[in-house]
């Protein structure tokens, strides 16, 4: 029976990260991902799913997993098609993950020694296929070009240029908030309240992790070895 050229692929966006805290801009990418997707005609985006990490990841200023997953989920509280998926940040250990939609950081990270593992990589690339949020005049194209693992699969590399641009960063949050400076219009209303709420982050949570190597280059250094 031939399939109906017409019929479009339906798809769920996964975008794995710190989310410390989540911002706009996060929930920006789902929003420009979709539009994209379904501007190429080809594509149906039925859900969009943020998973953040746990806290054995030991990445530096990582508050505790359970303000994160709970900020994540008063965002999207008001999505009808974005979702927080917390099977991730409740695990003990740090677990390799399948990004499928980033920002161009998160792209550009596959190039970092030890990090990622080539056969995590691969199978991203050639089973998944990546939505990649970029900005305009960014050289993501560039990076793709002088990788030989991203040129082999470039067709599986959905660049989206945001040309509304949004600078908003979780570093740049957090940053603000340990000087005392407002935050109001760079996260939702209810997560700024929770951070509030909490007293979230200062310069003691921002050197949590300090000195500790992050776990996928810890595990994958060490793997190396053998």
């Amino acid at each position: 029976m031939a399939l109906d050229p017409d019929k479009k692929t339906e798809v769920v966006l996964l975008a794995c990260g710190s989310f410390n805290p989540i911002t706009n801009m996060h929930l920006r990418l789902f929003e420009l991902a979709k539009d994209y997707l379904h501007e190429t005609g080809k594509y149906k985006v039925i859900k969009g799913i943020i998973s953040p990490v746990g806290d054995a990841y030991k990445k530096k200023g990582l508050i505790s997993a359970d303000h994160r997953v709970t900020m994540a989920k008063l965002a999207t509280n008001n999505s009808d098609w974005v979702e927080v998926d917390d099977w991730e940040s409740s695990q003990s250990e740090w677990l390799e993950t399948v990004k499928l939609l980033c920002g161009s950081d998160v792209l550009e990270s596959f190039g970092i020694p030890n990090l990622w593992k080539l056969e995590d990589i691969t199978e991203i690339m050639q089973d998944y296929g990546l939505v990649c949020i970029s900005r305009a005049g960014n050289s993501t194209q560039k990076f793709i070009y002088e990788s030989d693992i991203l040129w082999k699969y470039k067709n599986n590399i959905h660049l989206v240029e945001e040309w509304i641009t949004n600078d908003i960063s979780s570093t740049k949050i957090r940053r603000a908030l340990r000087r005392g400076q407002s935050i109001r219009y760079l996260v939702p209303d209810v997560v700024r309240a929770y951070i509030e709420k909490n007293d979230l982050y200062s310069a003691e949570s921002e050197d949590r992790n300090a000195g500790v190597i992050l776990a996928p280059l810890q595990k994958n250094a060490t793997g190396s070895k053998n």
